[in-house]
């Protein structure tokens, strides 16, 4: 028999499937340091025992009778503290929905116990307390991608992309947590997230965030140089000028 921890972080599951809510409840009792607190049948009851169970985090379905995932995870957003939300769900095409909940992760079914711990792991220590002050400081800058991949689809933050590469049919995005690949065009990303994304190469596209300045390197090629001394990037001639004007613009002095 598993032994809680006495700070185990406690999970509400709610899916309208039993089964469903029996795998989740397998996965979550196979992980140490948290424990399931109760299960809900539907949006309505996932919302009553949120206030009863005050769980730290919520796994939610999106498709349920009555009130769906999408409407209920609305509704936890007016809470003061709401519990950290992962959606578990058997349709990708609701992750851009998941966006305007500050859902931490979204994950397709049958859901896999590494994906499951990787979410859990990277909502991490943040206490709920935490959670909201996040939640209260977000604005554009918070907008996010979502990107297909392996493992379902994933959720990167637009502020945290260092630069996007393209590589022959696919596009590399390069952020804080690593490296994903995704089957954008540079040009639908451009054209997309214009207050997010500059053009510096014919393959780049670089995160204004990081932009710190433009030199120039001893063989005379102009370069971007990245904030936190996460390097330099190649500036093609024909992209230089909007480069500089752009710290111009945007940069003090």
């Amino acid at each position: 028999m598993k032994t809680e921890p006495a700070l185990a972080r406690s999970i509400l599951i709610a899916d309208d499937e039993p089964l469903a809510r029996e795998r989740l409840r397998r996965l979550v009792d196979a992980l140490p340091g948290y424990r399931v607190c109760g299960e809900a049948a539907d949006g309505d009851a996932a919302l009553k025992q949120v206030a009863q169970l005050e769980p730290d985090i919520l796994l939610l379905d999106i498709r349920m009778p009555g009130m769906d995932g999408m409407e209920a995870a609305a509704r936890l957003g007016q809470l003061a503290n709401p519990p950290a939300l992962i959606f578990c769900t058997a349709y990708d095409h609701y992750a851009i929905q998941a966006f305007g909940v500050q859902a931490m992760a979204y994950l397709l079914k049958p859901v896999r116990k590494e994906a499951l711990a990787e979410a859990l792991n990277r909502i991490g220590r943040v206490n709920r307390v935490q959670l909201q002050a996040l939640t209260d400081q977000a604005d554009q800058d918070d907008e996010q991608l979502a990107v297909r991949t392996y493992r379902g689809t994933e959720l990167i933050d637009l502020s945290n992309i260092l630069y996007c590469e393209a590589d022959q049919k696919y596009v590399t995005l390069h952020h804080t947590r690593g490296e994903t690949v995704c089957d954008y065009t540079l040009k639908e990303l451009e054209s997309t997230y214009p207050h997010h994304l500059l053009r510096t190469h014919r393959h780049t596209l670089v995160g204004v965030r990081f932009i710190q300045a433009l030199t120039r390197s001893p063989e005379g090629q102009n370069m971007i140089v990245l904030r936190d001394g996460r390097g330099e990037l190649p500036v093609s001639r024909r992209h230089t000028s909007n480069v500089r004007q752009w710290l111009q613009e945007h940069q003090p002095g």
